[in-house]
């Protein structure tokens, strides 16, 4: 009995290459098990010729045995395939329950300069790029060191906007929607990232995203003030870093630190580099920002400044974003490997609002918009030996009109005599000044001509006019402090001087009675008007300034300023 189970069991060992069993067929597996050993009291000499021959025979158990049989390789294999497609299906369901969230997509080959997927259909949509060329690339895995013609002739001054409603241009086929742009940073709150959130100086309430938490999430913040070299000659920074922070710990953000810095120039960029290497962790880090604020320049000049000590941001520095005035620019996210030690840098689309001044005017107009040298207050009136240039009589700017090209105008209700307006903005954009009852035919006659942008009568006849009037009421407390700042969205600010001291006017002294001014101010229809606590630039800003006394728990949470 006990030879006959042993032939059983090794009987498969042993068959002859023409036999094959009908029961099963398993597909052999690559896998090494060593052999069970067998123990008997006694073998008899049998040869393998005379195994049973029947299929059936050799799996029928022995009429005498007890017990069910052990399971051979074909069942534990069989065993085995059932359960890998048990444990592919829970997985499968898993996935399907799980939230959806939208990731950067690496894999899909992308113009390195906009961010645009490249394509070779449309000519004139973002991204691209001649059929042979892309082919030749694409062959030799080069397709991350494409530059679509958009981006070609943006280098080269060319002003094309790509996002629908900028520009004066309601969109097209070839235009991706400011919405679009905005989906694509959907995943950043749900992503554990650092966040450099960049804030123009010359448009600090207009180009800060007040709303920025939607698209950050929790994630940590460092704040990078760009442009501050436009400021006025003779600006104290210590006063204009602490005006940031007091505006900055209003917002209630997650705010690690600000700095005070220029593209250009470099300032202040070390010390973004060595705090974003800090605070890093193997975090991804995203360049975040509103349309035009200068991302592209600061990451130019951030990979500059880290190739020092970081080859792998050496090696970015060949393949960068492209920089140009067009709201717009980039499309979309663009990775950089520029940190040696793990995590990507990401420049992203900027955040296009509709209320700034560059939603409304023509592409062709849109570099007056920005300011390219350092920022002079244009003082309104202008003081003469004859008393105010331009202003007849003692009642100063009472009754008068101020128009800052054909994008704003300021209605003077009431104000003291020796009350003056500075303009800080673009240079190429002309104030003029006319009785307000002449204000409406002044502006229709002069548009496109004296008044501009619009530049032209043509644009000029599409040209919507200033359909917002905000009414103001500002108070002030000291005569010879500046009383605040009337901010326009996209184009600069017009600090408030109650009583300027070259404007020698008046014998009486009226700030002992009015304590309020009264203006209004114009605007196209989706433009903002912030009025807020006057920044202290030039030399006299540092004159008048004044620090707040802080709490212990204040100077705890407050963040630092660095420059």
């Amino acid at each position: 009995m006990a030879l006959k189970a042993l032939s059983t069991f090794l009987s498969p060992l042993f068959l002859p290459k023409h036999h094959s069993l009908s029961i099963f067929n398993p597909t052999p597996l690559n896998i090494y098990r060593q052999p069970t050993p067998v123990s008997c009291k006694s073998i008899h000499s049998h040869s393998p010729t005379q195994f049973p021959p029947s299929d059936t025979n050799l799996l029928s158990s022995d009429p005498e045995g007890t017990g069910a049989a052990a399971p051979t390789r074909g069942d534990r294999f069989l065993e085995r395939q059932q359960a890998e497609e048990a444990a592919k299906l829970v997985i499968k369901e898993s996935k399907k329950k799980k939230k959806k969230v939208l990731k950067v997509n690496t894999k899909t080959a992308c113009c390195y300069g906009c961010g645009a997927p490249l394509q070779t259909l449309e000519l004139d949509a973002p991204g691209y790029v001649d059929k042979d060329t892309y082919e030749l690339k694409k062959k030799h895995h080069q397709l991350r060191t494409i530059l679509c013609g958009r981006c070609r002739l943006l280098s080269h001054g060319h002003m094309i906007t790509a996002v629908g409603g900028n520009g004066g241009y309601s969109g097209g086929k070839q235009f991706v929607s400011a919405d679009e742009l905005r989906e694509k940073l959907s995943h950043l709150r749900h992503e554990k990232a650092l966040i450099v959130k960049l804030v123009d100086i010359v448009d600090f309430n207009g180009s800060f995203l007040s709303h920025v938490r939607d698209l950050a999430g929790a994630n940590p913040i460092i704040l990078v003030v760009t442009k501050v070299d436009l400021l006025p000659k003779g600006t104290d920074f210590n006063c204009v870093g602490d005006w940031v922070v007091e505006a900055t710990t209003k917002k209630k953000l997650n705010v690690l630190s600000v700095h005070l810095t220029s593209s250009k120039s470099f300032v202040g960029i070390v010390g973004v580099a060595s705090e974003i290497q800090k605070e890093k962790k193997g975090r991804d880090v995203y360049i975040l920002g509103s349309a035009n604020v200068g991302k592209s320049a600061f990451i130019s000049a951030l990979l500059k400044m880290m190739a020092q000590r970081d080859p792998a941001a050496a090696a970015a520095q060949k393949y960068k974003p492209i920089q140009s005035a067009v709201p717009g620019t980039t499309l979309g996210p663009i990775q950089i490997d520029a940190f040696l030690g793990g995590g990507k840098l990401y420049d992203t689309p900027g955040v296009h609002l509709h209320h700034r001044q560059a939603a409304v005017v023509h592409s062709e107009d849109l570099p007056i918009l920005a300011p390219q040298s350092r920022l002079r207050g244009q003082l309104f009136p202008v003081a003469s030996k004859n008393g105010m240039a331009g202003i007849s009589g003692t009642n100063g700017l009472n009754g008068f009109s101020i128009l800052w090209g054909g994008l704003v105008r300021i209605d003077i209700l009431k104000v003291l005599p020796e009350t003056c307006l500075t303009f800080y903005g673009p240079k190429r954009l002309p104030i003029h000044a006319v009785p307000t009852d002449e204000a409406d035919e002044f502006y229709k006659k002069e548009l496109g001509v004296l008044l501009t942008p619009p530049t032209g009568k043509d644009r000029a006849a599409e040209w919507r006019g200033l359909e917002t009037v905000q009414q103001l009421q500002i108070n002030f407390e000291d005569a010879e402090r500046p009383a605040c700042d009337v901010a326009i969205s996209g184009l600069g600010w017009i600090t408030v001087e109650p009583k300027h001291k070259s404007l020698g006017v008046s014998e009486s002294n009226f700030a002992e009675t009015i304590k309020e001014l009264q203006f209004a101010v114009h605007v196209p229809k989706p433009v903002e008007i912030f009025v807020r606590p006057s920044i202290p630039v030039g030399k006299s800003g540092t004159e008048w300034y004044q620090y707040r006394e802080l709490t212990e728990k204040e100077e705890e949470i407050r963040p630092k300023w660095y420059f």
